[in-house]
């Protein structure tokens, strides 16, 4: 068993002991499909035509943020002006490709792996700023940053390739999208295109076998880009590896005694499952297969199953149903220890590490605005946490992008 580098129904009194502490969120609404039982529609191959742009954010969505930063409204407005005031803004940025990136364990060596994150997010916070402000030198320059890349990387190396290559390729797409369908001055829009099919989709396409949130990222990754590339093959492969690997990475008590294990992970016995959970031998709704290493790389796959879900929305394949009641679980439970509540001893020990970080804005907005499911402890600490700003590896803005947004 090898561990990565990095990265229901509740009886009456434990739903009255849920409530009591804050844990509890509404049940399924009636009809809802049950956990992992994705109804017939959602179980369709990709869409016939994609919805562009298309990758975690849609027209309507940017529609609906623009219109509110210009009538000054909040959240939006304060998301806005952060985003506006970080580096990744800049106009004065200098792309830094690299014709070989190299991320060794921990980032050691890290030949080129920051310069690419942060070269990413930074076309994408610049593609948001053109779609908002309609001043086409924020889309020039993430035209020019997203150029300089295509025209020189052909690889990444080392141990943490596959993870890189997720957070990487997560971004790059976001951007794409929206540069490629509301801006018309991208002549190289295909070499980028190229770049991805042929440095990033064959390195993430097929999952990995490490920790969870690697392959959750690469499968955001492959998702992104098979938008992007009209590539309804990939798409479909990419769906099902999400399939496979959210049941095993959230917890929930309808899989009996033992979490579920990943396709493909090679785990079969119950101490090779326990170990795979960090040691955790007691199960609750809504742990996470990492959530006893550290709550900020638990952060990490949550963040990635909201992101493809939000996308599969989009382009009309709603994952949401299938994962929401592992989501809102693993949301609440985690949200109601980063605010502070006591950890049992049964959990971890006792004492969990770190935070999640600024990725509930996504999730929370699809189960809580548009799905109805309360989520108390969730909704407290994204609000507590706008503006959310950016983790500089893959997430970035999504107050400004998913606060209250029905679209």
């Amino acid at each position: 068993m090898r561990t990565g580098t990095i990265g229901r129904g509740l009886g009456l009194a434990t739903a009255l002991a849920a409530l009591l502490t804050g844990v509890f969120m509404a049940p399924a609404s009636a009809g809802r499909a049950a956990p992992d039982q994705a109804p017939a529609a959602a179980r369709a191959a990709a869409p016939a035509a994609f919805t562009h742009p298309g990758v975690l954010v849609s027209r309507p969505q940017l529609d609906f943020v623009r219109a509110k930063v210009q009538a000054g409204a909040q959240p939006w407005k304060s998301a806005y002006d952060q985003m506006m005031g970080s580096k990744y803004a800049s106009l004065g940025r200098t792309a830094k490709p690299r014709a070989v990136v190299e991320c060794g364990s921990y980032s050691n060596p890290n030949y080129g792996c920051t310069d690419e994150r942060e070269d990413a997010i930074a076309a994408y916070t610049l593609s948001l700023a053109w779609y908002i402000t309609q001043d086409s030198r924020y889309a020039a320059k993430a035209v020019e940053i997203m150029d300089a890349w295509s025209a020189v990387i052909k690889d990444h190396t080392n141990s943490n390739a596959p993870l890189q290559t997720g957070w990487a390729g997560s971004s790059w797409p976001r951007a794409a999208e929206i540069i490629k369908y509301t801006y018309s001055g991208w002549p190289n829009a295909g070499r980028f295109a190229t770049m991805l099919r042929t440095v990033y989709l064959p390195k993430v396409i097929n999952g990995s076998n490490s920790n969870g949130n690697w392959e959750l990222s690469m499968t955001e990754a492959a998702i992104g880009i098979s938008v992007f590339l009209d590539d309804r093959t990939s798409y479909d492969k990419a769906v099902s590896k999400f399939r496979g690997r959210v049941p095993a990475y959230i917890y929930v008590t309808a899989d009996g005694s033992l979490p579920k294990a990943a396709p493909g992970s090679g785990l079969d016995t119950r101490d090779e499952i326990i170990g795979y959970w960090q040691g955790q031998s007691t199960f609750v709704d809504g742990l996470s297969q990492e959530t006893c290493r550290d709550l900020t790389h638990t952060g990490y796959g949550l963040s990635a199953i909201s992101h493809i879900a939000e996308t599969g929305r989009i382009q009309g394949q709603d994952l949401y149903p299938e994962i929401a009641d592992r989501l809102r679980h693993a949301l609440g439970l985690h949200a109601k220890y980063q605010l502070g509540a006591a950890v049992p001893s049964s959990l971890c020990g006792g004492s969990l590490k770190d935070s999640l970080g600024p990725v509930t804005e996504v999730g929370f907005n699809a189960l809580h605005n548009r799905m109805g499911i309360a989520m108390t402890n969730t909704q407290t600490l994204t609000e507590q946490q706008r503006p959310a700003g950016s983790n500089n590896l893959f997430v970035a803005w999504e107050t400004l992008t998913h606060a209250n947004n029905p679209n």
